[in-house]
């Protein structure tokens, strides 16, 4: 007999959510993402998101060795790859995706780049921060939020200003 426990996150906006813990809620969850992997497969509702998927996974075999940069760089952890990966998965349907890159302490990053003065960065840490810096404009914005499955409102909101035109 298998026994499935309750979860309980703090989401981003700080309130106490609780996952289903029955053999039905597991269904639930499992045929929904199913169901959205299914849309994502689509580039017009994805945005491009199994491409950045694609990308990031190159760029973490380029990078996986110590000093990939010819300096001291350090490798991206498979764990910070899962992290990067469950965000770019967290992205609303039809969002753009962003590029991917890795930092030289083996945080994975994602831009956003409309113009020089309309930019996002958010780079994800293996413990699940997400460190984020935007210029929208004149107005810059700045800080860490954590990442629990879903994507941060104050990234999300940065996101779509990032892309206004």
């Amino acid at each position: 007999m298998t026994i499935s426990l309750a979860r309980k996150i703090v989401s981003p906006d700080c309130m106490q959510q609780t996952l289903g813990a029955s053999g039905t809620a597991e269904y639930v969850a499992e045929r929904i993402a199913q169901g959205r992997n299914q849309l994502r497969k689509s580039d017009s509702l994805s945005g491009g998101v199994q491409a950045a998927l694609d990308e990031l996974h190159a760029i973490a075999d380029e990078c996986k060795l110590s000093g990939w940069d010819g300096y001291e760089a350090e490798p991206p952890s498979e764990q910070t790859i899962r992290q990067a990966e469950q965000f770019l998965n967290s992205l609303p349907l039809g969002a753009r995706a962003p590029s991917v890159g890795v930092e030289p302490d083996g945080q994975i990053t994602f831009e956003w780049f409309q113009s020089p003065r309309r930019i996002l960065s958010v780079s994800v840490t293996s413990d699940g921060d997400l460190h984020y810096a935007a210029l929208l404009g004149y107005c810059r914005r700045y800080g860490t939020e954590p990442f629990f499955g879903k994507i941060p409102a104050e990234i999300s909101r940065l996101i779509d200003r990032a892309l206004e035109e």
